[in-house]
């Protein structure tokens, strides 16, 4: 019995190693796909900068201190980000109308523009990747990959 404990711990412990290794390899790749992305957006212009810039795209319009707290980082470092994207005609600002201290960020039509151009090259790749898998087989990674990174184990409704 003690033997069988052993080996399935052994076979979890194999399975989850191989699983990070496939995530090291996924999370290579997402990291060349947003250097490109970045690059065909403004050359030179960092991961970083990148990301920020996209998170405000997907929010529509956020405030610095909203998109901080998404983003988890430091406010100052995510101001000079800001400041930059600003420079570019990348991104504007706007009053809050609820909080007339505050402004929204959101992307301008130069931003809007560079963004789906920069897209562009990789629109389309997870549809081409995923042509030959089944409908279920696309809804159970989905509900695997929620999952896992909620913390819930699959299966179980909490």
């Amino acid at each position: 019995m003690a033997a069988d404990v052993e080996a399935s711990e052994g076979a979890r412990t194999a399975a989850v190693r191989a699983l990070e290794a496939e995530f090291s390899e996924l999370i290579t790749h997402f990291r060349r796909l947003i250097m490109d992305n970045a690059n065909r957006v403004s050359p030179g212009m960092l991961p970083g900068a990148y990301k920020t810039f996209t998170t405000i795209a997907r929010c529509g319009s956020v405030t610095s201190s909203a998109l901080a707290e998404r983003m988890l980082v430091d406010k100052g470092q995510l101001s000079r980000t800001v400041r930059d994207l600003e420079e570019l005609d990348l991104i504007r600002r706007s009053p809050d109308p609820s909080d007339g201290r505050s402004s929204l960020l959101s992307l301008t039509p130069h931003g809007e523009a560079k963004l789906l151009e920069a897209r562009e090259p990789q629109e389309g790749m997870l549809m081409r990747n995923l042509a030959d898998w089944s409908v279920a087989d696309i809804d159970s990674l989905t509900r695997l990959l929620h999952a896992l990174s909620s913390g819930a184990t699959p299966g179980r409704e909490d």
